[in-house]
């Protein structure tokens, strides 16, 4: 059985000793992953004033996770039809309705991955309002 890690190149570096995706076997592992991009800056942070308040954009963060899930995926030629379970984190609950609109644009109830969705006290940046991992099935 394969066992590979992988860092997928122009891509935010992770924030600590762990890969962004794991392949065992059939399953691909995508670690938990944000809206962080390749500069360190947020998608879904907007400075509102020149005080320095910002907006977090639930919307926004959630669309730039699955799409940075998707092209982690995409380096072992698979999917997000191939996930086959996801976990979610949001610092909000308030924020649920927005995460599962952007969610329910890539995945339906019908064919889509078990999901766990969790608040949690806070994430690693305080620009973030959510985080996924994700787990794929996806024969090599």
């Amino acid at each position: 059985m394969s066992n590979t890690s992988k860092l997928v190149e122009g891509k935010a570096t992770p924030r600590g000793a762990y890969p962004h995706i794991k392949r065992v076997g059939d399953f691909i592992f995508v670690s938990g992953t944000s809206s962080r991009l390749p500069d360190n800056t947020f998608a879904g942070v907007h400075q509102v004033d020149a005080m320095g308040t910002m907006r977090l954009d639930i919307r926004e963060q959630t669309k730039a996770v699955i799409e940075n899930i998707k092209d982690y995926l995409a380096t072992e030629g698979a999917t997000l039809a191939d996930v086959v379970d996801v976990t979610s984190f949001l610092v909000n609950m308030n924020d649920f309705a927005g995460y599962n609109e952007v969610y329910a644009q890539y995945f339906n109830k019908e064919t889509g991955p078990a999901r766990t969705t969790v608040a949690v006290h806070q994430l690693p940046h305080p620009n973030l309002v959510v985080e996924i991992k994700a787990m794929a099935y996806k024969p090599v």
